[in-house]
Formats: C-alpha cells, structure tokens, sequence
C-alpha cells in the first residue's frame, strides 16, 4: 500500500512537472492573459482520468498555483485594483486550472468517458475566464461591444484552440495500446 502511494505520488509529480514544462512553451499569447500551449493541460487531466478526482485536483492545484506564480508579474504591470488583483487569482488561475482535476468524473466509462471529462473541464475553464471577462476586464470592451460579447470572443480566440489541440493530443495518446493500459482507471491509494 505504501509503495503504491509513493508510486501514485512520484507519477504524479512527472506530469505535473511536464505540464508546467509544457505551459512554458507558448504557441500564441493574448496580450490581456491567456494563451494557447503546447498540450499542457493534458498531463493533469491525466492523472485524473488514472487516479481520480481527489488525486487530479491536488495535482491540479499544484498547477494552477505554478500558472499564478509564473502570470503574477505580468498581472501586477496592469495596475488593477487590489479587489481585481483577487478576482483575477481566483477566476484567472485557481479556479479553472484546479478544476482540471475533474476530468476524471467519467473515468470508469472507458474512452469516451475520458474525452467528455477534458471536454467538461475545458469548458469550466472557459466559464470561469469568461466570468473574470466580464466582470473584471469588462471595462476594456471596445466601444460598441458588450462586456459578455467581448468575454466571448476574447476567451474563445484562445481556449478553443486549447481545446482542440488537448482533444487531439488525448485521441492520439488513448489510440496508442499502451498507453491506453497505462492510463486506465486505477483505485488511488
């Protein structure tokens, strides 16, 4: 039992230092945040689809602590107020990156399953960045646009890309044999 916790933990910690490696590498960025990047939410989705969601969300975490402390600096350069500063760690990155870990809900139901927990998550994501658009970034909405219009489009130009190419980059990987043994569900310990 211990040994399998120590495994879990370890495995746990590849991906979800390849996923920060991976949020690193950024294919296109949006100049108020957000971008799209080279599949590095996959690696968390992963581990909630193998261990479930109590260990997905804790790695998770972990993640959209490292994805807060890597956009502070640029935050900090908008001058927001203190209240946005709040709302934008809470809707911007703890939030949706911790929410990833609830890819994993539909584990038990094979394929299918896997890839309609990344799609659920990847919407939440959108949903929470839409929530920070509109009330937090609402105010730089071009004339003529509204705050919900402007959220819309804005989060869309990069978290559809996102998930497509996570969905891409899931089908590939559950294609493969091996791999989808070596991700199958497991009983976390």
């Amino acid at each position: 039992m211990k040994n399998k916790k120590t495994f879990i933990l370890a495995e746990s910690a590849v991906l979800l230092g390849l996923a920060c490696a991976l949020s690193l590498v950024q294919i296109f960025k949006m100049p108020m945040g957000g971008s799209v990047t080279l599949l590095s939410m996959l690696p968390i989705v992963l581990v909630s689809i193998k261990y479930g969601i109590r260990w997905g969300l804790c790695v998770a975490f972990l993640f959209a602590a490292f994805e807060f402390a890597t956009g502070l600096g640029t935050v900090m350069t908008w001058g927001m107020s203190p209240q946005a500063v709040v709302g934008i760690s809470a809707l911007d990155y703890f939030v949706p990156y911790t929410l990833l870990g609830l890819a994993g809900v539909f584990r038990k139901t094979g394929f299918t399953g896997w890839c309609t927990g990344i799609a659920m998550v990847m919407f939440i994501r959108f949903a929470s960045h839409f929530l920070s658009g509109v009330i937090i970034f609402g105010q730089w909405a071009p004339e003529g646009t509204t705050p919900i219009v402007h959220s819309i489009a804005y989060n869309s130009a990069y978290m559809m890309p996102e998930l497509i190419f996570t969905m891409i980059g899931a089908v590939t990987l559950f294609k493969a044999p091996y791999v989808r043994k070596l991700f199958a569900p497991e009983q976390a310990a």
